[in-house]
Formats: structure tokens, C-alpha cells, sequence
């Protein structure tokens, strides 16, 4: 006879095990049984955090996953082992939470771009929080007000907050109440800090900057989902030290630039206009006349050259 298959959702993946929550609160150890794919993509690691699965209970009391349910979204980025591999950050989420800091390490903008077009693709409302407020200067405060005038502008929410004096602290557990959550950054922005901060029962790990390098040490290993005791889910995430995207196309580039995209109709070449040396681009046109944010732009363009050389020279070893 069949054994019925449970339901749970993955909350901690360390790669050949996944921590699943059972619907009353119970945990069981999984592993998967077979391949699964995403949409043929090549993936390293088959099943995220946030995946509801289905699973077949073992005698020894741990578990074999079955079946992933359909996923609503997922976040997935280019391995940083395998450069021809994907892998996947979570599945199943309301929205992403970038933390970043002007300070303590020193902010790396473009960044927050290369973020964002990892995001954006599978319509996840995307958050970017500027951490270690107690630490900036007035100069400091003036990149904030700037970089939160550029992305407010084309839509998403920017906050400044601090673990170490309080500042916003309210309204970032304001924004994760009742939601599941995507949180990730770069080591040493006070990720695990800032979490530990609004719940301080998770007593996350944290870690100092490396005095040699000026650079964040990891504190977060795996991507675990922790429960908010004020209601909802975060998944944390390891640092991210570097974004590549050796799986786009220039057009991927070129349509998930929010602003850039509602404008591409008005192009003369309309859709597959890349907005960079064509004639009559409704792109440049606001940049003349700064509609558009420039500094967006030259991050766009960075991107843009990224992916294209990358392709010329996947293209070269084929022949």
C-alpha cells in the first residue's frame, strides 16, 4: 500500500538535507529522491527555502521529498561555484529586503542595481534598507537622501535604520510583519545585527569586519526561514559577496530597469531598443533632460557590457 504523502515547507537547506515545518510546528529532516528542474534551467541546488514539498515519511524518522508544489515566485542568481549553474535563493517570498550601509564598509552602489535586476524579473516587491544610520555624517546622510530620492522615485521603498541607536527600527518591523521575507546583503552591513535588533529570541551570530580587509566575515552559513514573533517569516541569507548574470540576454538587462522599460515604447526602435547608441531613444532623452537617474544609467550600461562580453565569449568556445 501507497504511503500518503505529507505537505511541509523547506526551512533550511545545507545542501543534501532540508530542514522541513510540518503545518503544526513539527521539523523533520528530508532528503530529495531524483532530479527536479526549473523550467530546464540548470540548477545546483533543486530545491529552496520556502518551497512547500510534498514528502514520504522513513522508518529511520527522517524524510524523502516527493513532489515540489507550484511555486508563486522564486530568487534565483548565477551559482557562485559553478559560473555555468543556478542556484536558487528562496521560493514562496512577499517581498526582498536588501541591507546595505553607506559606512563600515563603505557602500558599493552599483550593487543595489545588480540586486535589484535579480529581483525584478519575477515581480518581488524589493525593499532597500541603508543600515549603521548612528555611524554616518552629514555627507553621509546626503548619499542617503540622494539614493532614496532615485529609487523612491521609480518605486521602491528605501529606509534608514540602526541596531545600535534604534532609528527605524519600528518601521522595518512594521514593513515584515504578517510577510515572508527575503533578506540578504553583503558581509559586515549588520544583516544578522539588524535582525537580532527587532528579535532578539533568534540571537543570530554576528561578526566583525575584518581589520585587514575592511570586509564583512560571514556569520550566516545556509539560508534558514525564522519565524517573526510579531507574525510572519524571514529567510536569511548568507552574504553576498558578488552578483553575476552569465544566464541573461542584453534585452533581460534592458527591460528589468523599471524606468527604463515603461519608457522603451516611446523608443523609436520600441522594445528591443538597448538605449545606448540608437537613434531616437526615449531613454536618453530623459536623461538629457534628467528625468532619469544617470547614475542608474552607467550602472545599466556596466551591466550591459557585462552580459554581452560574457556571451561573445561563451559564443567563441562553441566554434
Amino acid at each position: 500500500m501507497t504511503q500518503q504523502l505529507e505537505r511541509a515547507t523547506v526551512v533550511k537547506s545545507t545542501g543534501s538535507w532540508y530542514s522541513l515545518r510540518l503545518p503544526k510546528g513539527e521539523k523533520l529532516q528530508a532528503r530529495i529522491k531524483g532530479k527536479f528542474r526549473l523550467h530546464g534551467l540548470p540548477l545546483t541546488n533543486p530545491v529552496a527555502v520556502g518551497d512547500e514539498v510534498e514528502f514520504e515519511r522513513l522508518k529511520d524518522g527522517t524524510a524523502i521529498i516527493k513532489n515540489i508544489l507550484p511555486r508563486k515566485n522564486y530568487v534565483v542568481r548565477q551559482s557562485p561555484r559553478k559560473k555555468h549553474g543556478l542556484h536558487l535563493l528562496a521560493a514562496n517570498v512577499d517581498q526582498a529586503v536588501l541591507i546595505v550601509t553607506i559606512r563600515h564598509p563603505n557602500l558599493k552602489q552599483g550593487f543595489i542595481d545588480r540586486y535589484l535586476l535579480m529581483t525584478e524579473p519575477y515581480n518581488i516587491p524589493a525593499i532597500i534598507v541603508f543600515n549603521k544610520a548612528d555611524l554616518y555624517d552629514e555627507d553621509d546622510l546626503a548619499i542617503f537622501e540622494y539614493l532614496q530620492y532615485i529609487y523612491e522615485k521609480i518605486g521602491y521603498k528605501v529606509l534608514l535604520t540602526s541596531a545600535i541607536d534604534g532609528t527605524g527600527l519600528d518601521e522595518f518591523k512594521a514593513i515584515l510583519k504578517d510577510k515572508t521575507s527575503l533578506l540578504s546583503g553583503q558581509s559586515g552591513v549588520g544583516k544578522s545585527s539588524l535582525i537580532n535588533a527587532i528579535e532578539p529570541t533568534l540571537q543570530l551570530k554576528t561578526g566583525e569586519l575584518s581589520g585587514y580587509s575592511g570586509k564583512g566575515q560571514h556569520t550566516t552559513t545556509f539560508a534558514e526561514m525564522h519565524p517573526l514573533s510579531f507574525g510572519g517569516f524571514i529567510i536569511d541569507t548568507p552574504g553576498i559577496k558578488t552578483l553575476s548574470f552569465n544566464h541573461l540576454e542584453p534585452q533581460d538587462v534592458a527591460h528589468n530597469f523599471r524606468e527604463f522599460f515603461e519608457l522603451s515604447p516611446n523608443c523609436r526602435f520600441g522594445g528591443s531598443c538597448l538605449h545606448r547608441d540608437e537613434p531616437g531613444c526615449a531613454v536618453k532623452q530623459a536623461i538629457a533632460e534628467e528625468r532619469v537617474s544617470e547614475l542608474r544609467y552607467l550602472n545599466y550600461l556596466s551591466l550591459l557590457e557585462e552580459v554581452e562580453s560574457r556571451n561573445y565569449w561563451e559564443r567563441r568556445k562553441d566554434y
